[in-house]
């Protein structure tokens, strides 16, 4: 059986640096309502025809447009009689260290901004005894993924509002002391495919430093380029796993 791995980004030029990767062009695949897949394929090491095809989404900005597409997106796929062994959120945003061009895999996929305010700070929807904050990617997927594309493994945040201020940076840091980088969209996708008890995965480019908001020091087009190398080292990995099982030590 050929492995399936739904992989979700927010916008197209995401979609597009991933399916730049592949060594076929893109297929359309119609979802329901207004949301369309790319589908490529690799040829997996192993027996003849074993295929990995990689459909990748670009949901839109932000947590709910993540977890609405995904859900969609996966509930197509049972629907079919094909559903997905794996789930990644996949894209560019802000280091917290690592430098523009450099892969963050998460360990923890940490909805930073999930939570309530109060006078003696920050608490998190887990500590208001409602829900979860925090997914976990299986740990040795992560670690082999983050070996395989030279990526930083840590936390990786994901905020309605992405942070643009030195104050709003080091609150970040405060709370969450060992974060690698922040983006919009993982948690959100992280939420659909624990509904569905599918794996996810989450893997980012950085595009700039967080901290104060300086659109001249980014460097998208570096990040996205990045961002195809990464899916041209891991798709066939990716594949190998859902057919053959997560690596030992996935769990955690």
């Amino acid at each position: 059986m050929n492995a399936r791995v739904l992989v979700v980004t927010a916008v197209p030029p995401e979609r597009d640096a991933v399916t730049r990767a592949a060594p076929c062009p893109p297929q359309p695949v119609e979802l329901p309502g207004t949301a369309e897949l790319r589908r490529v394929v690799w040829t997996l090491p192993g027996p003849p025809g074993a295929e990995v095809e990689l459909d990748v989404l670009a949901a839109g900005v932000g947590p709910a447009a993540a977890a609405a597409g995904t859900a969609t997106a996966l509930t197509a796929a049972v629907l079919a009689g094909a559903p997905y062994g794996l789930v990644v959120s996949a894209g560019i945003g802000g280091g917290f260290g690592p430098a523009p061009g450099r892969a963050v895999v998460a360990s923890r996929i940490v909805a930073a901004d999930l939570g309530a305010e109060t006078a003696e700070g920050f608490l998190p929807v887990t500590e208001l005894g409602f829900g979860t904050s925090v997914h976990l990617p299986p740990a040795g997927a992560a670690r082999e993924l983050a070996g395989a594309v030279d990526g930083v493994l840590g936390p990786v945040l994901t905020l309605s509002t992405v942070t643009g201020t030195a104050r709003g940076a080091a609150e970040l840091v405060r709370r969450y002391p060992d974060a690698a980088a922040e983006a919009m969209e993982g948690f959100g996708v992280a939420e659909a495919a624990a509904g569905y008890g599918v794996p996810v995965l989450e893997v980012r480019t950085v595009s700039n430093a967080v901290g104060p908001r300086d659109r001249a020091a980014w460097r998208v087009p570096e990040a996205l380029s990045a961002l195809t190398g990464v899916f041209r080292a891991a798709a066939p990995l990716l594949g190998t796993w859902t057919t053959s099982g997560m690596p030992r030590g996935s769990h955690g």
